[in-house]
């Protein structure tokens, strides 16, 4: 597939220091940037394509995933041919860090490794759209053309489990559902359910019996 202009971008943003190197083949894969001992791999949709191949690095080195959140997105949208933007406009969508559990939840194990870092970055971003009739029917048929990046805002990075702990306020009860977890986050019940799951397989909350027809959850450590 195509690279986008914001993984393109993003691998520049990482490699710093003389001897860093992009799309070095490691252990029978490309990894994205190599600097020194660290694998550095950006990884800006799904995390399922990664299931197979972060265990076989993490299993002798080092390796820090990159996921991009688009804290501000600005739609671009392009005719069916040409490059003259017809129209563009700010998204009334914002991401968070908390949306990093979309996709974490496919590989919420590896969170424990010792090999294993994780880091946020919240950008201003452009989606370019183009007018193809190709695209999704929620896009009126306009396909995803690019995205390119326009500022990194913010990094958030996680080494261990218990850098997760932020995501159980202290305003939470001794025992609470996925509904209280979401409320006390700011987050849709969707999340939040993504969210215990996740933090349940990093052993840092367990189920505490049921209230009703919901679960209750507890912290194993403070």
């Amino acid at each position: 597939m195509q690279e986008s202009s914001l993984h393109a971008a993003l691998k520049d943003f990482y490699t710093r220091g003389d001897h860093d190197a992009q799309e070095v083949p490691i252990d029978g894969y490309l990894v994205d940037v190599v600097s020194g001992e660290l694998l550095i791999e950006i990884q800006t949709g799904n995390f399922s394509a990664l299931k197979e191949k972060l265990p076989v690095l993490l299993a002798n080195h080092p390796l820090l995933l990159v996921h991009p959140i688009a804290q501000e997105k600005w739609i671009v949208r392009l005719p069916g041919q040409g490059e003259t933007p017809l129209r563009r406009r700010k998204s009334p969508r914002r991401g968070r860090v908390e949306h990093v559990f979309l996709e974490l939840v496919r590989i919420p194990q590896l969170v424990a490794h010792p090999n294993f870092s994780l880091e946020v970055l919240l950008t201003r971003e452009e989606e370019i759209q183009r007018e193809d009739g190709r695209g999704s029917w929620r896009r009126r048929g306009r396909s995803i053309a690019d995205r390119r990046l326009l500022e990194v805002v913010q990094r958030v990075r996680f080494d261990s489990p218990q850098d997760f702990m932020p995501f159980l306020p202290a305003s939470l009860p001794p025992t609470f559902t996925s509904r209280e977890l979401g409320q006390a986050l700011g987050v849709p019940r969707y999340l939040a359910q993504k969210t215990i799951y996740c933090l349940r397989v990093m052993g840092l909350i367990q189920r505490a019996g049921k209230q009703r027809h919901s679960y209750l959850y507890s912290r194993i450590c403070s």
